[in-house]
């Protein structure tokens, strides 16, 4: 089988723009009886089977395996060993439980590119109508080869990519492919070389679906050499790319260990040579220092946090599929959006009409309605009150094949969309389908086409008269009247002033539509396009759009004022593109994609970081868009619904799909997914983002001090000579006891005030700012002065080894306790009611620490276990006099440079 060499062939052709006659000879088709049998088998072997291949996969085990890469799990996996080692096998399986937990979490959202193209080959149609051997027949899809002859009905899946060469009425939905908001129409007529692809009409891609009416063509394209398979291969193409926490983590981990190593050899070069401690001795202390200084919970605490992050934005409509992708959201710099479901409803609504004397505007949007008709600025007027436009509305709806019907409490439309808008107008006018029915039966009808692009119903008004009804494109049925309609009467038609009035509305981005009408004989039954020829009395004109989304609009302007890009890329025209853009608050000249496509990548990412608006875009197109922006260092989150957005959002730092009008290649390529399909609940989902970062970076302020006041504890113990304050053991108790309880309460704190005020983090900036580092230094510092200062006196008094290391360590505990209260509010003041008490996770993890604690220092077994005795309440006392002044100290700090920095640094 030659699948290689024929899927090459069939992409070197431009189909769509060679007349009909040369693409049946050039595939050697025959319309009227198909291929034969024999050939159409010649052909499979030459070109292969029509569908995608699956892609090459690594085995379970190795992507299982792949989850351990990392600098900081092999930070935990040294610290399980060494644990172990020391025979503390509770404290080693606590620490490897948390490593497998987070392996199994990364193995099971691994493969979403394979799982996205395998949603995309479900779209390819499974059956297919064919004239083979001079007979209709239905084959398996995978058999169709170029030169079969498709026959495609309403309702139909386009199983390959067909050249048209016969139409009726055809339209195809290809929003899932080129993002166009209504079904487009099919003729056999040739386009040019360079038309965009939603512009390519004698062509029916694959997995595009038939909206309406009839058609049949040739196959020109099968399995990855269709536009679909262009796509799959795009996604197979794209490199996924890590979250900015995940290589901030990874290159904080790597500094880390290498700290933690140079922190212990110096360790160990001071006590052994320095201080004459014995090599055992020195190679203890090195274990105890490392493994203080390890911040073995912070990972679980990463995990958790991000759970908790993912539990908010499910309860605001935003399905987080990957863990990572909620602190992601948070730093997000750039939103790249479709525009048809997305920003906009996705519903065709009427928003002007225009008659010979008045210009209307109509509220409400959708298919819900609710509206009215409003003139001069916003005056509200009755359509009954107004005769011409009353005749608009009452014609549109009866020439029309649409239906709106209320059931359930809810408005459900059935029919072409554009059609559907007329209706709801028409409702809104106070006129109903039903009644005028009655009034007015429909004697004939002549449906619309693509190839005379309008549509004639004829009625019966009264006994002695009738009414055609025209509606179609402005060109036509302008073409067919020599009179427009006013309150007053009929007078000759103005076409100069029509012709300023369309161009007008079409520059505010609407599809235009209009209408005319002629009374004609009462024994008039069947239409002739003879009818409609010349004669007909004109209307007015309709301006149709699929209008934003309110809550979009409001969202748009809120992601301004938190600093963040939206930029809109759309399979749309550049036009409506561009109203809809100004609507959204979205401004700027649209850049259309024959311009993408001539620009190399340099220029694009010059161009991308000045338009905000890109309209007749291919697959290729937006993903070279969202990787031009990452090429400036923009952290872009995507958001799409079709197979054409796949590549885009796979590659996007995070792609973001629809859920209710979605497909499932979309969702299957993203990280979220929008429940409600509404750019509203980005919004809410980058502020949870911002605030889940806001909590792993306080979560990360509150372990480290803990982890230096211990280490450094330790050293300057072993630069004096001095007995060890806390043996490797009770450095595990502390770091693990302290992480699972006081740490975790930070993961629940709420969003601090004006936190969408802030610019979007810098992506390159390193987790630990100098900031960041001197809060960590400085309290462990303190946590130092106080642990050890604590233990030298305990050891002038005379006491135990452990009673010493029993005060030391509940001295540093009880300064964590403090010091978790400092750490809700970075720079902001907690003296005060909600500051202390305002949380209940941090009141409840105190009381649990508070538990464990006891049982530490008092409990028999656990004091034999980890080497504690009992405190008493003068050395109680003092503990606690040490972490109210912490508490005060931190405090201060934090009003000192309150003014000095902001919150981001």
């Amino acid at each position: 089988m030659r699948e290689g060499a024929g899927q090459a062939e069939q992409r070197q052709a431009d189909w769509h723009a060679i007349h009909s006659e040369e693409v049946v000879s050039r595939l050697e088709a025959q319309p009227g009886s198909g291929l034969s049998s024999e050939q159409a088998e010649q052909r499979l072997e030459h070109y292969g089977p029509n569908r995608l291949r699956p892609p090459e996969r690594e085995g379970p085990i190795k992507r299982f395996l792949k989850q351990f890469h990392n600098v900081l799990i092999y930070i935990l996996i040294v610290a399980g060993v060494v644990t172990a080692l020391l025979g503390h096998t509770l404290d080693s399986a606590v620490i490897f439980g948390v490593v497998l937990i987070n392996a199994i979490i990364g193995h099971v959202q691994e493969g979403k590119a394979e799982k996205a193209l395998d949603a995309i080959r479900g779209m390819l149609s499974p059956r297919a109508v064919v004239l083979r051997d001079g007979e209709r027949m239905t084959v398996n899809a995978e058999h169709l080869v170029p030169g079969d002859i498709v026959l495609l009905e309403a309702g139909d899946r386009v199983p390959a990519d067909v050249r048209i060469l016969e139409a009726r009425n055809l339209r195809l939905d290809e929003a899932a492919l080129t993002g166009e908001s209504v079904p487009v129409e099919k003729a056999d007529e040739p386009v040019a070389v360079d038309a965009e692809l939603g512009d390519r009409k004698s062509l029916a891609f694959s997995g595009t679906l038939v909206a309406y009416g009839r058609g049949q063509g040739v196959v020109v394209g099968t399995g990855e050499a269709t536009e679909i398979g262009k796509v799959s291969s795009l996604i197979a193409g794209v490199e996924s790319i890590t979250t900015p926490l995940l290589r901030q983590v990874a290159e904080f981990g790597r500094w880390l260990s290498v700290a933690i190593v140079l922190l212990a050899a110096a360790t160990f070069l001071i006590g052994y040579y320095l201080q004459a401690y014995t090599a055992i001795e020195t190679f203890l202390a090195a274990v105890a220092l490392a493994v203080a200084a390890i911040p073995e919970g912070l990972p679980a605490i990463m995990t958790i946090t991000l759970a908790i992050g993912v539990q908010r934005m499910a309860g605001r409509n935003a399905i987080i599929r990957r863990l990572p992708a909620v602190e992601t959201l948070g730093s997000v710099t750039t939103i790249c959006s479709d525009k048809t479901g997305t920003l906009t409803r996705n519903e065709m609504t009427v928003r002007s009409v225009v008659t010979a004397e008045q210009a209307y505007e109509v509220s409400g949007v959708g298919y819900v309605p609710d509206g009215a008709f409003h003139r001069n600025g916003g005056e509200t007027v009755s359509a009954g009150e107004e005769p011409v436009l009353a005749q608009m509305l009452r014609g549109v709806a009866l020439c029309n094949e649409a239906a709106l019907y209320h059931r359930d409490g809810n408005w459900r439309l059935e029919g072409d969309p554009t059609e559907g808008a007329l209706m709801v107008a028409a409702v809104k006018g106070g006129f109903e389908r039903r009644e005028l029915d009655r009034s007015f039966p429909r004697v004939d009808v002549i449906p619309f086409e693509s190839s005379y692009k309008f549509m004639v119903t004829l009625h019966r008004e009264r006994e002695d008269g009738g009414l055609l009804i025209m509606k179609g494109a402005p060109e036509r049925v302008l073409a067919a009247c020599t009179r427009e309609r006013t309150a007053d009467g009929d007078r000759p038609l103005d076409r100069d002033h029509w012709q300023e009035v369309l161009d007008g509305i079409a520059s505010r981005g609407q599809r235009l539509l209009a209408v005319a009408v002629k009374e004609t004989d009462p024994d008039h039954r069947e239409l002739l396009f003879s009818d409609v020829e010349e004669g007909m009395v004109f209307l007015g004109v309709m301006g149709i759009i699929d209008p934003p989304r309110e809550e979009a609009i409001e969202a748009v302007a809120e992601c301004h004022r938190a600093g963040i890009g939206v930029k809109m890329i759309t399979g749309d025209h550049a036009l409506t593109a561009g109203a809809i853009g100004e609507q959204l608050g979205i401004r700027g000249k649209p850049l259309v994609g024959h311009e993408i496509e001539a620009m190399d990548d340099e220029e694009l990412g010059r161009r991308c970081l000045e338009t905000d608006v890109f309209a007749r875009t291919t697959p290729i197109h937006k993903l070279r868009l969202v990787q031009a922006l990452q090429g400036h260092g923009q952290v872009v989150a995507m958001t799409g619904d079709g197979v054409n957005d796949a590549p885009a959002l796979k590659r996007a730092d995070v792609g973001i799909a629809m859920g209710n009008k979605g497909t499932e290649a979309a969702k299957e390529a993203s990280e979220m997914v929008l429940a409600d399909d509404n750019f509203a609940s980005i919004a809410y989902a980058v502020e949870e983002g911002r605030t889940v970062y806001d909590n792993l970076k306080k979560a990360i302020l509150y372990l480290l001090p803990t982890n230096g006041g211990q280490a450094f504890t330790i050293v300057i113990a072993i630069m004096f000579g001095l007995t060890l304050p806390v043996t490797p053991v009770q450095a595990l108790w502390i770091n693990m006891v302290t992480a699972v309880t006081l740490a975790l309460a930070l993961a629940f704190e709420p969003p601090e005030p004006g936190l969408m005020e802030r610019r979007p983090r810098d992506p390159a900036k390193p987790i630990l700012s100098g900031f960041l580092i001197w809060r960590v230094l400085f309290v462990s510092v303190l946590l130092v002065m106080g642990t050890f200062g604590h233990y030298v006196y305990m050891e002038a008094q005379g006491v135990s080894d452990e009673l010493a290391r029993s005060v030391a360590i509940n001295t540093l505990v009880m300064g964590q306790v403090f010091y978790l209260f400092n750490a809700r509010y970075i720079l902001e003041p907690v003296t005060s009611v909600a500051g202390l008490l305002g949380s209940r996770a941090v009141l409840i993890a105190i009381g649990v620490l508070i538990v464990l604690q006891g049982l530490f220092t008092y409990a028999p077994p656990v004091q034999a276990l980890f080497g504690t005795a009992g405190l008493g309440p003068e050395e109680w006392l003092r503990v606690l006099v040490f972490g109210v002044l912490l508490f005060g100290v931190v405090e201060l700090e934090k009003a000192v440079l309150r003014r000095r920095i902001s919150p981001e640094d």
